[in-house]
C-alpha cells in the first residue's frame, strides 16, 4: 500500500537536515528499511507502521515499561476492577497535552471524550469515523474487541469506565498494545467539519514524546520533541527515519555517520559490526515465529497428511544454517521458547524425505503435484532472508515430487491476497505485542480470524473453546494447561510449518546511549540519549 501523504508543516530544506544540522540540533536518525504502511496504529498491523507512529506520537491508557513485558500507568494513572471482572474505571491523568499542527490546535487537555472515541471508532459500526480510510481494524478485530467489549462510558472528564462482556485475563495486556492508542477527538471532530476525516490517519496528532513533522514518500520522516510531553521532554531534539531499503546501503551510512541506528542489519555483517569500535551491536530474543502458513480451504493443503509430508520434506537445520546463520533457532512450536504457556515436551517434524513421500502416496498425491509458494517481499524481524529461505524449501519439496513456482507481490498487495484467501502456501511471520500466549495463538489461529490475521484459514472448534476457555481463567498455570493443549493439536493439525525464532538485532552508533530493546520488535526512542 502506497501512503500519499503530502510533506508537511516544514519545508524539505529543514526537513532533512545534514550530518553538520543532524549533530547542532541534536537530531537522530534512524536508518529503517521501508515505508511504514501508515500513521494511524488504529488501522495497521504492522511493526515498521507501530514504530513511525504509536511508538513515537501516541500513548496509551496502560503501556509496557521500556524494554520489558511489563505494565506500567501511562493516560491513565491507576484503574480498579470490579469483583466479577467485568468492569474497569480507569482514572486519567490530567494536564496532558495533544500535538497541534498546521491543521489544528487544541483547545483543551486531554479528557475522557477522547478515550471515547478512540474505542468507539473501531468498536461501532455506526460512528461517524468508522468507515473513514478504508478503516478495517485488523488488530482490534483479531484480539476479539467486538465481541469482548460491552461499553465504554465516560463517568466524568477524568474517568472513564470500560464493561466487557465477559472475563478476559489478557484485557489490560491488551489496553497496552499499539492499536488501541488514544487519539484526539476534538481533532476529528474539526476535520470531519471541514470534510477531510482521513487527515487524523495521514497526520496523526497524539499525546506522546515525538510529535509528526513531515513525510517524504518513501524517503524521510520527521518528528520533533514535544516540549509539553506529561513524562518530561525527550533528550532528542529532533528524529528523522531515513527509508533505506539495502542492508548493505544502512551499514555503509551507519558507518559514515548519517545514521545513528539501522534495522535488519544482515546477518554476515554483524561480525564485522561487533568488532567496530564505534559501533554497539545488541540483540535479544524475539518474541517472533516466521512460518509457513498452508491454505487449509484449498487442495491440496486441505489435506492434513500432505501438510504434514511437507513438514517432514523441510530441511530446518539447513535453513538456520543458511538463512539464520546462528541468529536464530528452529521452532516447533508457533510460540516461542521464551514466553509462558509454552510446551517444550513436544517433539518436532524431523527432516524425513521417505515418511513425506510416504505421507504424500497416501493422501493421494504418490506422483506430487505442482503449487505456487510465495514469498514474502519484505525483511521482517522474523526472518533475515525470506527468499534464500523461500528457495531452500523449494529444493526440499522438489526431492518428494512437490514442484514449487515461487511468487511474490509488493507487500500490501501480499497481505490483501492472502487475507482474501488466495493464497496457496507462503512465508510469514509474527512478533508478540504483549507478552501474553494468546497473542500468537488467538489472531494467528482462532476461526474469527479468517480473513484478517489467520492466514492458514484454520478452523478448529476445539482450539476456539480452548482459546476461550483460557481467556477467561485468571489462574495463569491453568491457562498454560490449555495453551500446551492447543499447541499439541497445532502439531496434529499443523496448518503451518513452523520454521524459526530468530535473534533480534539493533545496531547503534557508540554515541547512543541508554537504547532499551523492544522485547516486541519495535523501536521506541523515548528515553535514548546522545552523548557527543
Amino acid at each position: 500500500m502506497k501512503i500519499k501523504t503530502k510533506l508537511s508543516l516544514l519545508s524539505a530544506t529543514l526537513l532533512f537536515a545534514t550530518a553538520t544540522q543532524a549533530a547542532e540540533f541534536n537530531t537522530f536518525i534512524n536508518c529503517t528499511s521501508r515505508a511504514p504502511t501508515g500513521f494511524s496504529p488504529a488501522l495497521e498491523m504492522d511493526g515498521i507502521a507501530y514504530t513511525a507512529s504509536s511508538q513515537q506520537v501516541y500513548n496509551r491508557l496502560i503501556e509496557f515499561k521500556r524494554g520489558s513485558t511489563d505494565l506500567e500507568p501511562a493516560l491513565a494513572e491507576s484503574w480498579d476492577v470490579s469483583d466479577d471482572g467485568l468492569t474497569y474505571t480507569f482514572h486519567l491523568r490530567k494536564g496532558v497535552k495533544f500535538h497541534s499542527n498546521k491543521e489544528f490546535t487544541p483547545s483543551r487537555n486531554f479528557n475522557a471524550d477522547d478515550v471515547v472515541f478512540s474505542f468507539e471508532r473501531q468498536l461501532d459500526p455506526n460512528h461517524p469515523y468508522h468507515n473513514v480510510s478504508n478503516a478495517t481494524y485488523p488488530y482490534f478485530n483479531a484480539m476479539k474487541f467486538p465481541a469482548l467489549l460491552k461499553s465504554v462510558e465516560k463517568v466524568d472528564d477524568n474517568t472513564v469506565r470500560i464493561t466487557l462482556n465477559k472475563k478476559d485475563a489478557t484485557f489490560l495486556a491488551s489496553l497496552g498494545m499499539d492499536f488501541i492508542s488514544i487519539y484526539s477527538a476534538e481533532y476529528a471532530d474539526k476535520m470531519m467539519k471541514e470534510g477531510k476525516p482521513e487527515t487524523i490517519d495521514s497526520n496523526p496528532i497524539g499525546t506522546g514524546p515525538f510529535v509528526f513533522s513531515g513525510y517524504q514518500l518513501e524517503q524521510k520522516i520527521r518528528f520533533l520533541a514535544n516540549k509539553d510531553y506529561w513524562n518530561g521532554k525527550a533528550d532528542i531534539d529532533q528524529l528523522i527515519f531515513d527509508i533505506v531499503p539495502d542492508a548493505s546501503t544502512r551499514y555503509a551510512k551507519l558507518q559514515a555517520g548519517t545514521c545513528d541506528t539501522i534495522d535488519f542489519p544482515n546477518i554476515t555483517d554483524l561480525e564485522k559490526m561487533k568488532n567496530d569500535p564505534n559501533l554497539t551491536v545488541i540483540s535479544q530474543e524475539g518474541l517472533n515465529i516466521a512460518y509457513i502458513a498452508f491454505n487449509t480451504q484449498k487442495a491440496p493443503f486441505d489435506n492434513v497428511k500432505v501438510r504434514q509430508a511437507l513438514n517432514y520434506a523441510v530441511d530446518k537445520k539447513a535453513i538456520i544454517d543458511a538463512v539464520y546463520r546462528g541468529a536464530g533457532v528452529a521452532a516447533k512450536n508457533p510460540l516461542p521458547p521464551t514466553i509462558w504457556g509454552y510446551n517444550d515436551s513436544i517433539t518436532d517434524y524431523e527432516y524425513d524425505p521417505e515418511k513425506a513421500r510416504e505421507l504424500l502416496k497416501e493422501a493421494g498425491y504418490e506422483n506430487g503435484f505442482d503449487t505456487e509458494f510465495w514469498v514474502q517481499p519484505v525483511v521482517r524481524a522474523s526472518n533475515p532472508n525470506p527468499r534464500r529461505l523461500a528457495e531452500l524449501i523449494q529444493s526440499d519439496w522438489a526431492k518428494v515430487g512437490v514442484n514449487a513456482k515461487l511468487v511474490s507481490y509488493e507487500w500490501g498487495d501480499y497481505l490483501k491476497r492472502t487475507k482474501a484467501g488466495e493464497l496457496t502456501a507462503g512465508i510469514y511471520g509474527w512478533s508478540g505485542d504483549n507478552g501474553d500466549p494468546d497473542n500468537f495463538l488467538s489472531p494467528l489461529f482462532a476461526s474469527e480470524n479468517i480473513g484478517n490475521s489467520n492466514y492458514a484459514r484454520f478452523n478448529s472448534p476445539e482450539l476456539d473453546a480452548l482459546l476461550e476457555h483460557a481467556r477467561g481463567l485468571s489462574d495463569k498455570s491453568e491457562r498454560a494447561k490449555l495453551y500446551e493443549q492447543a499447541q499439541v493439536l497445532l502439531k496434529e493439525q499443523t496448518p503451518w510449518i513452523n520454521v524459526a525464532h530468530s535473534l533480534n538485532y539493533k545496531v547503534l552508533r557508540k554515541r547512543v546511549q541508554d537504547y532499551k530493546q523492544s522485547p516486541f520488535g519495535y523501536t521506541y526512542f523515548y528515553g535514548t540519549k546522545i552523548v557527543d
